[in-house]
C-alpha cells in the first residue's frame, strides 16, 4: 500500500460575492497516493477544474478557499505565502491544462518557455539550461528536439503542443502532476500517444497523476482509483475495476447508460434529465434529487452522509449506510417525449439503397500558396485530393479521421461554402458546382450544417428566435407571423419551450445551445444536414440527448446526415456507413459493421485500436502510429500513409494504391489488398 501524497480535507471553495457565493467545491475530501493515477470524473460544472485550481492556488480573482486543508507530503499548502507557493507550483506540483494553445505564449519560442520553468526550479544557467530543455523535449518524445526548441507554438500540431505542456510540467520534477482534460481536444491516435507517454513518465519518475476527465474509456485504461464528482461534492470513490464492475451511485450508473455503442443502435440512449443544480444555494437534501430515478421522500429533506463501503470504495447516497433507503417504486422518470424523438428501426441497409441523395465524385479542394511581393503561386495545399462518396436518402454516413485530414473542408465544399477545385457534387441530380448566386442560394435550403461549437456559431447579440428564423428569412419563407409560429414549433421539436425564443445564447447550457443550432438547421426544411463534430465538446449525458434528438428527427423527417467526427462510439451508434479519411483521401469505406468489425486498411486498424474501451478487463493491443500526419502541401510519394504504416512495403513508396472491392459496399485503397 503506497503512502498518501496528497490529502484534501473538507475543502470549500467559493466564487462571487460573500452574500450569494457559488459553492463550487463544497466539503471535498480526497486522498491521492504516491505513484498512482487518480481520476476525477463528472459533468461540466461539477467543480473538477475548480478543485485543481484550489490545489494550485490559481483561483480567479473572485475565488477563495473558505475552509479546509490541502496537504502535499506534509506541507500545508493553504498556509504558504505566495512566494513559497511559487516553489510548489510548477515544482513539486505541476499542471497540464486542457487547451495547450491558450496555455502557451504565441510570441515566445518553445525552448524559451520551457527554459523559464527550468531556471525557476533547477537554479541553473547558461548552456545547462539549453541541455535541460533538450532533455525534457526528448523525454516527451518530440523528434529533432534541438530544432523544435526554436519553433513557435503555431508551428506544432495539437499533439506536439500537448507534449510541450507536459515537458514544462516536468521541468520542476513534480511529485504530483495534475492533468485537466489533457486529451479532450485530441484525435484517438494522438490521445493514445499522450496517455502512453504519461504512463511511461510516471513509471520512470514515480510521480502521482490526478487525471481530470469525463471520458470513461480513458479512466478505464489509465487510472488506479477514481472519484465521481457532482455539484461540488464527491458522490462515489472506488478502485477502478470494482467501479466499472458495479457503480453504486445512481449518477454513476446513469453515466454508463448514456454511453453510445453499436449494441444500442435501435434504442434511445439513457439520458440524465435536467442539468447540474445551481451552486448558489444551501442544499437541504440530495443534490442529485431532481435528476434521480431512484429517489425517495427522504432524499428531499436529508443530506446524504458519506458511507465507506470498503477501504477504497465509498458513496454519498441514502440507498446505503446504517439505515439504507428502499429505492423508489415509481420506476424511471418519464421524459417528455416528442414524436420527433421516436427511434427508427435499422434493418441491414446497403450503402447504395434506396438511391443516393448526394453523390460526390473526384472532389478536390486545393488552396494556393502565395509568396513574395507579387503573390506568386508557389504550390498548393491539397486539403481534399480526389474524394468519392454518396449518401442515400434517410441514411447517415460518418466521416472519420485525424484532425487536418480534410473532413471539415469536405463538408464546406459540399455546401459550396468553399468552391471545389475539381470534381462533381450532385444533390438529387443537380450539379451544385455549376450553380450561381441566386440558384445556389435557393438550393442551400436543402442543405444545412451544425457546427462543433454552438456558441461561436451564433450571434451573441441576437435573440434565439431571430437566430432560428434567420435562414427562413434568407430563403424568403412565409410571413413574419408564419416564421414566428414556425420558430416556436421548431424549438418544441428539439425539446425546448417556445418562450426561450426571447432569450440570448449565453443564457443556455452547452447542450441547450446545440439544440438551438439543430432547430436553426431544420428551419428551412433541409434534406441533407452536415454535422461537424456536434457532440465533441459535450459531456456524455448531454451527448446522449443530442444523439437521441438527431436520430429521432431523422426517423420522423427522413433526413440524411454527413456526420463528421472522431468519436468511434458515436459512429457505431449513429451511422449506417462510414468513410475513413487520411490526408485528403478516403482510404476505406463501407457499411458501419463491415468497417468497424473487419477493418481492412492499416490506418483504419490503427484508428480503431486506439479507441479507449470503458472496461478495464478488456486490454487492447494498440497499433502505435509514430509521428504526425504529413503536410497536405507536400504529400509523400506513393501511398500517403506509408511513412507511418507498420506494414509498409517498397511498392507503397512508388504509387498510390488502387481501390480494392472487398464486398458490394466495402472498399479500401491499400497495396496489401491488391490481388494483381
Amino acid at each position: 500500500m503506497h503512502e498518501a501524497l496528497l490529502r484534501i480535507t473538507n475543502l470549500k471553495t467559493r466564487l462571487g460575492d460573500e452574500r450569494h457565493p457559488l459553492r463550487v467545491v463544497d466539503g471535498l475530501d480526497l486522498t491521492i497516493r504516491r505513484g498512482e493515477t487518480f481520476a476525477l470524473l463528472g459533468e461540466s460544472g461539477c467543480g473538477k477544474s475548480m478543485t485543481a485550481l484550489s490545489m494550485m492556488r490559481l483561483l480567479p480573482p473572485s475565488g477563495r478557499v473558505s475552509d479546509g486543508d490541502i496537504s502535499l507530503a506534509g506541507t500545508e499548502l493553504l498556509w504558504l505565502s505566495e512566494v513559497q507557493m511559487r516553489q510548489v507550483r510548477g515544482g513539486r506540483m505541476g499542471m497540464i491544462f486542457q487547451e495547450p494553445m491558450t496555455s502557451l505564449n504565441p510570441v515566445l519560442k518553445i525552448g524559451e518557455q520551457i527554459a523559464e520553468a527550468v531556471r525557476l526550479h533547477d537554479r541553473i544557467s547558461g548552456a545547462a539550461v539549453g541541455e535541460r530543455v533538450v532533455e525534457l523535449l526528448t523525454a516527451v518524445g518530440i523528434p529533432e528536439p534541438h530544432r523544435r526548441a526554436g519553433e513557435y507554438p503555431h508551428q506544432l500540431s495539437g499533439g506536439m503542443k500537448q507534449r510541450v505542456m507536459i515537458a514544462m510540467a516536468l521541468a520542476g520534477r513534480p511529485e504530483l502532476l495534475i492533468a485537466d482534460e489533457p486529451t479532450t481536444a485530441l484525435d484517438v491516435t494522438i490521445q493514445a500517444q499522450v496517455l502512453r507517454l504519461l504512463k511511461r513518465l510516471q513509471q520512470e519518475t514515480g510521480m502521482a497523476i490526478l487525471l481530470i476527465t469525463h471520458d470513461l474509456g480513458v479512466v478505464a485504461e489509465t487510472a488506479d482509483r477514481l472519484a465521481v464528482m457532482y455539484a461540488g461534492q464527491i458522490v462515489e470513490t472506488g478502485e477502478v475495476r470494482e467501479f466499472f464492475r458495479a457503480p453504486r451511485h445512481p449518477y454513476s450508473r446513469k453515466l454508463f447508460e448514456s454511453l453510445p455503442d453499436s449494441r444500442k443502435r435501435d434504442k434511445r440512449l439513457a439520458v440524465i434529465k435536467g442539468s447540474v443544480p445551481s451552486l448558489d444555494q444551501e442544499f437541504t437534501g440530495c443534490r442529485f434529487l431532481q435528476r434521480c430515478e431512484e429517489s425517495g421522500e427522504r432524499c428531499s429533506r436529508e443530506i446524504p452522509p458519506w458511507t465507506q463501503l470498503t477501504e477504497d470504495q465509498g458513496v454519498r447516497c441514502l440507498l446505503y449506510g446504517e439505515e439504507p433507503m428502499t429505492p423508489s417504486a415509481r420506476g424511471p422518470v418519464e421524459e417528455q417525449e416528442h414524436p420527433a424523438q421516436e427511434t427508427r428501426t435499422r434493418p441491414g441497409r446497403s450503402l447504395e439503397a434506396p438511391g443516393p441523395l448526394l453523390q460526390v465524385v473526384g472532389l478536390k479542394v486545393h488552396f494556393p500558396i502565395h509568396k513574395g511581393v507579387f503573390r506568386r503561386v508557389v504550390g498548393h495545399v491539397r486539403a481534399v485530393d480526389g474524394l468519392d462518396m454518396q449518401i442515400p436518402r434517410g441514411h447517415t454516413l460518418a466521416l472519420v479521421g485525424e484532425s487536418g485530414c480534410g473532413k471539415t473542408t469536405v463538408g464546406k465544399a459540399i455546401l459550396q461554402l468553399i468552391r471545389p477545385s475539381a470534381g462533381s457534387v450532385r444533390l438529387e441530380g443537380d450539379e451544385l458546382t455549376r450553380l450561381k448566386r441566386e440558384a445556389l442560394r435557393r438550393r442551400r435550403g436543402d442543405m444545412q450544417i451544425i457546427f462543433q461549437d454552438p456558441m461561436s456559431s451564433m450571434n451573441p447579440r441576437m435573440l434565439v428566435g431571430h437566430i432560428v428564423a434567420e435562414g427562413m428569412q434568407a430563403q424568403r419563407m412565409g410571413t413574419r407571423a408564419q416564421r414566428s409560429w414556425r420558430v416556436n414549433e421548431l424549438l418544441e421539436q428539439v425539446g425546448l419551450p417556445a418562450e426561450v425564443a426571447g432569450r440570448y445564447p449565453h443564457e443556455f447550457s452547452g447542450g441547450q445551445r446545440q439544440r438551438i443550432c439543430v432547430a436553426r438547421a431544420l428551419a428551412v426544411q433541409p434534406k441533407l444536414v452536415i454535422c461537424d463534430e456536434p457532440t465533441s465538446a459535450l459531456d456524455v449525458s448531454v451527448q446522449a440527448q443530442i444523439l437521441n434528438l438527431l436520430k429521432g428527427l431523422q426517423g420522423k423527417l427522413g433526413l440524411s446526415y454527413l456526420f463528421i467526427t472522431h468519436n468511434i462510439s458515436v459512429v457505431a451508434y449513429m451511422a449506417d456507413a462510414v468513410a475513413v479519411m487520411y490526408l485528403g483521401r478516403i482510404v476505406e469505406q463501407g457499411r458501419v459493421e463491415e468497417v468497424l468489425e473487419r477493418p481492412a486498411h492499416p490506418y483504419t486498424q490503427a484508428l480503431l485500436s486506439a479507441v479507449p474501451v470503458p472496461d478495464p478487463s478488456q486490454r487492447r493491443e494498440i497499433i502505435q502510429l509514430e509521428g504526425d500526419m504529413p503536410s497536405p502541401s507536400d504529400p509523400p510519394s506513393g501511398c500517403y500513409f506509408h511513412l507511418r504504416c507498420p506494414q509498409a512495403m517498397a511498392r507503397c513508396r512508388q504509387a498510390y494504391p488502387p481501390q480494392s472491392e472487398l464486398s458490394g459496399s466495402h472498399r479500401a485503397s491499400c497495396w496489401l489488398l491488391d490481388a494483381s
